[in-house]
């Protein structure tokens, strides 16, 4: 286990092991996307009160339930910068913060187009939809504190903190709708209890969960191995491997 945790902090072997994952996670994600979508947005029954417009739950709770666990991914990166200094770590928190930015604000676009049939407005100050769009600042917030520093060590510390402080806001996300009134529906998919969403429409959301996390994974990876190259263009096995690439 030590010893797998202390290969993720070689820049060579992440990359390496990486393009192996993608290799299958790139048309495995494909096919789930697709598969989910047709199945979601064309063969599942319309809602008794919603119609057709609940079929984009397939694509905004996917996004909003990868937002959520984008960020804590970035936190924990972030933590094990701060702590045992693995430059690997602070890559994949500055490299999450743009994804996760990505699908909170696809969450954010959908809810709004979802609520515009459902409560007559694109946009309502819901505590579930203002910590969601705080969640947003959050990952921005990142992105711009690193871009911010020329030291890159101090942006890594500062953009870990940044994180860790950040993570108090997932929680207030999930119980929102518990603590506070608020026009958004509580959570469909319950783990202790029935869900009370029917079983013809669970499975391709489950798919489409399932899709988005892999999706999320690959624009990761994608984005790591980006800026691996960078940070290590003048390592003599980026040479070897791109000499163009070198300089």
């Amino acid at each position: 286990m030590w010893t797998f945790f202390h290969k993720l902090g070689s820049p060579p072997w992440l990359y390496a092991i990486s393009g192996a994952i993608l290799r299958f996670l790139l048309p495995a994600t494909l096919l789930a996307l697709v598969c989910g979508a047709v199945w979601g947005l064309l063969f599942t029954a319309p809602d008794f009160r919603q119609g057709n417009s609940y079929r984009i739950i397939y694509i905004h709770v996917p996004a909003s339930v990868v937002a959520l666990a984008g960020y804590y991914v970035m936190a924990t990166a972030g933590a094990i910068s701060l702590i045992w200094k693995m430059k690997m770590a602070d890559v994949a928190m500055k490299c999450c913060a743009p994804v996760g930015a990505a699908f909170t604000f696809l969450a954010l676009v959908t809810g709004a187009i979802w609520g515009k049939p459902t409560w007559g407005t694109w946009w309502v100050w819901d505590a579930r939809i203002t910590s969601m769009l705080v969640l947003f600042f959050l990952y921005l917030g990142v992105v711009a504190l690193y871009e911010a520093f020329d030291n890159k060590e101090a942006a890594g510390k500062a953009c870990a903190v940044l994180s860790l402080v950040g993570t108090v806001n997932i929680p207030i996300i999930y119980k929102s709708v518990d603590w506070w009134y608020s026009l958004h529906q509580p959570a469909s998919i319950k783990f202790t209890g029935e869900s009370s969403i029917h079983a013809s429409m669970l499975y391709p959301l489950l798919l489409m969960i399932i899709a988005f996390y892999a999706l999320f994974a690959c624009a990761l990876l994608l984005n790591m191995r980006a800026e691996i190259l960078h940070r290590e263009r003048r390592a003599n096995w980026v040479r070897k491997m791109l000499p163009g690439v070198a300089g």
